[in-house]
């Protein structure tokens, strides 16, 4: 079995470090291959990786929109592809399955989905994951807490943990499962709510978990990812931010 790895970040390193325990050939690209040295994947820059393409890849692709990277070099070799995509592509939908259509007027949905459409264009099987906010081990609300760059309020946000995120994908990968599905764990909260509870946890100031300092502002937006479980037939490691926070704390 061999794997490729577009964009070996957050996520594509818990995906890569799950096929080599299987005993896969895994290759990855990155901007730095030197920094994925410890990975014990073949690790390339993106415009190295023509000689690296065999047939029969399973592909995960998490580029951004804005890489520059064309489709069609990879040809004929995959044969299933993973896409890591967005919630950002529902818009300003405040509830969110699996039959949530979505919406084009932003230029972010735009640019997500238009991405989507060339990975279902292409000649091999595909599967289009849209994850909530992905945290987990020195990435999510109780870092930027911590830094002071995080706003709370009263808007919903749902997130996935970057583990259960990576059980998704690999399930996906190896499944013959197509279409489009939102990704989330199973408990929406406001940002307010998962600023207390991160400021609780880390000994911070309760003032803190409301100070308006950021300046990136969140959705409104709860997420029910459990049709993709359903139809993986996956089941989450951590359902809720009241484990999966303290669980990134631990490993951080």
């Amino acid at each position: 079995m061999e794997i490729l790895i577009l964009g070996c970040g957050f996520t594509g390193r818990r995906v890569a470090r799950r096929f080599l325990a299987r005993g896969a050939k895994v290759t990855v690209t990155t901007r730095d291959p030197d920094k994925l040295a410890d990975l014990g994947a073949n690790a390339v820059r993106l415009e190295e990786l023509a000689p690296h393409l065999s047939p029969g890849l399973l592909v995960l692709h998490s580029l951004p929109p804005d890489a520059d990277f064309d489709m069609r070099s990879l040809r004929n070799f995959p044969s299933r592809m993973v896409y890591l995509s967005s919630t950002a592509v529902y818009g300003a939908a405040t509830e969110v399955d699996e039959k949530t259509p979505a919406d084009e007027s932003t230029p972010r949905a735009q640019a997500r989905l238009v991405a989507e459409q060339s990975v279902m264009d292409g000649p091999w099987s595909s599967l289009i994951l849209r994850p909530a906010a992905i945290y987990g081990p020195g990435r999510g609300a109780h870092e930027a807490l911590r830094r002071g760059t995080y706003t709370a309020g009263d808007n919903f946000v749902s997130r996935i943990h970057v583990d259960d995120l990576a059980t998704h994908i690999e399930a996906g990968l190896l499944s013959k499962l197509t279409g489009a599905f939102p990704v989330a764990d199973e408990e929406p909260c406001t940002t307010r709510q998962i600023a207390d509870f991160c400021a609780n946890l880390l000994g911070l100031p309760a003032s803190l978990s409301t100070a308006p300092t950021a300046t990136r502002v969140t959705g409104n937006r709860r997420v029910d990812g459990s049709g993709i479980r359903r139809a993986l037939g996956i089941t989450l490691a951590y359902p809720s931010y009241r484990v999966g926070i303290p669980a990134a704390l631990a490993n951080r």
